[in-house]
């Protein structure tokens, strides 16, 4: 453990600016923001990368009123948020660049990062805490076999490298789409080399999305439900401090197939639905069209609401 914070320690020391030779001094007052840009800035330039866009990607949540919500997706799609309660915008700015900054250093240290050491003690974990045996390492058509090709594809990437990938196909069992390919004689092996190569983008989002609009023809309500545990999940990770894109990315094709499902009556009534997140719970709103300079109502849809703390007393109870 000691090594572990000494090489944080280290690692911190380096993004401080050079002018600064009282180090305490500095981490009392630290820009989170800064030195997170700075430090992915410096590991694209390592990799020979230059990127014109955005190299950190901040977004704030829509929320009329405090406490509001932060996410920060890093280059490759890793997304972290704020956990603590903050009353202004750029308090969760800087909050949910503190955890992200704290994820991307931990996870620049070598035991991080995946080796054939690594993954013969991942294997055997998988194996001890299943009903697999480590002999099926080698068949991928076996849930240790998948697991081990999947880290052998990835082989010299770091943890929150090879989260980025497995995403994905959390997203694909989510979406029932693995099932689809079990039904079309596809294997695992061929799934795993195909998306391991493959991130994840607006196309595959889109097909998501689709998806999810056929099973609302079937089962009228079903996005609205699934939405509401996604925004439920969503919520507890990023106040746990968690790794985020699943979930916000649940979100986002779960509200890209509600509007879409619901485009028609948006169109009929000239309306404009979105989802309104808060610290406390989530809202489904229309927005009446604005007429000879009135003031825009809000309409709430009461099968739509969902509230964190109806949530928690049902639990209790």
């Amino acid at each position: 453990m000691e090594g572990v914070r000494g090489s944080l320690g280290e690692m911190v020391s380096q993004l401080l600016p050079p002018s600064d030779s009282d180090s305490g001094s500095a981490f009392k007052d630290l820009n989170v923001v800064a030195m997170l840009h700075y430090f992915w800035e410096q590991k694209q330039a390592q990799r020979g990368i230059i990127r014109s866009d955005s190299l950190v990607v901040y977004e704030s949540a829509p929320s009329p009123s405090p406490p509001y919500i932060c996410y920060v997706t890093l280059p490759g799609g890793s997304c972290f948020g704020n956990f603590q309660c903050c009353f202004t915008k750029a308090e969760a700015r800087r909050d949910a660049a503190r955890i992200a900054l704290m994820n991307s250093l931990f996870n620049d240290l070598p035991s991080r990062r995946i080796t054939p050491e690594f993954i013969s003690q991942s294997l055997e974990e998988a194996a001890s805490t299943t009903s697999g045996c480590i002999g099926d390492a080698s068949d991928p058509s076996t849930s240790i076999g998948a697991y081990c090709l999947m880290l052998e594809l990835n082989t010299g990437k770091t943890m929150l490298e090879f989260q980025e990938i497995m995403t994905v196909f959390q997203l694909l069992h989510w979406n029932g789409s693995l099932k689809v390919f079990r039904e079309r004689k596809c294997s695992r092996q061929e799934v795993i080399t195909y998306y391991s190569q493959h991130p994840l983008d607006e196309c595959t989002r889109s097909h998501m999305a689709l998806d999810w609009m056929v099973r609302e023809r079937d089962n009228p309500g079903v996005i609205s439900q699934e939405l509401q545990v996604a925004l439920r999940e969503l919520g507890e990770a990023r106040r746990a401090g968690r790794e985020l894109r699943f979930y916000k990315e649940k979100k986002e094709i779960l509200s890209l197939a509600l509007s879409q499902a619901y485009s028609e009556d948006q169109e009929c009534g000239s309306t404009e639905a979105r989802w309104v997140e808060t610290d406390r719970g989530h809202v489904y709103v229309k927005d009446k069209e604005q007429s000879m300079g009135e003031d825009r109502p809000v309409e709430t849809v009461p099968s739509y609401v969902y509230n964190l703390d109806n949530e928690q007393s049902l639990g209790e109870s």
